[in-house]
């Protein structure tokens, strides 16, 4: 329909810029500034009707097309807002989650030198324990052998203070009863055995 209306005002230009011409052609070319009436005329009647078909037809849908994309446009607006805004809401949403596993970081990190060193003290205590333990151990085996070299000594003491006696009184005693006698002796003899210690 718009086809034929325009076809239409096309064709009626042409007829318009032909008659144009034949009447110039009749008038003998008269002069470009000379007034014309009936071409005046037809010129206006042609404008007018053109301009109503354009009116009645071609402006409403030249103007419901442009407002249509004017409301496109203004719709393709509103959305670019709206995904800004949600784009500024996830970049604050993610901002907030960096710092907040930033912050959980750290505390883990605290957390792990807190650990590591509760492990280096307990470690530190748990050697010391183990070496006051070796060391406690350490002395009473030097006790039970200074014991068991001073029980020796004794021993080889009495037997030579038996031999020795023996000799000297050269007559021969009962060993048993000799051992006994320095054996208690010896034993009498506290002050030794602590300077021996």
């Amino acid at each position: 329909m718009r086809t034929l209306f325009l076809s239409a005002a096309i064709m009626m230009t042409n007829a318009a810029s032909l008659l144009a011409q034949e009447a110039g052609a009749e008038q003998g070319g008269g002069d470009l500034m000379s007034v014309r009436i009936n071409l005046m005329f037809w010129t206006l009647l042609i404008f007018v009707i053109l301009y109503a078909l354009l009116r009645w037809k071609a402006f409403p849908a030249i103007l419901g097309a442009v407002e249509q994309r004017e409301k496109a446009l203004q719709d393709a607006i509103d959305a670019a807002k709206r995904d800004r805004d949600e784009a500024q809401r996830l970049l604050q949403e993610h901002q907030r989650q960096i710092e907040a596993a930033r912050g959980e970081a750290q505390k883990l990190i605290a957390d792990g030198r807190a650990v590591a060193e509760k492990m280096r003290t307990d470690l530190l205590e748990q050697t010391h324990h183990e070496q006051q333990t070796m060391l406690e151990r350490a002395r009473r085996e030097i006790e039970a052998e200074k014991d068991r070299a001073v029980a020796q000594l004794r021993r080889e003491a009495v037997n030579l203070a038996i031999a020795g006696a023996s000799k000297v009184i050269e007559q021969n005693l009962d060993n048993t009863k000799n051992r006994q006698l320095v054996e208690g002796f010896l034993a009498s003899l506290p002050a030794i055995q602590t300077s021996g210690r």
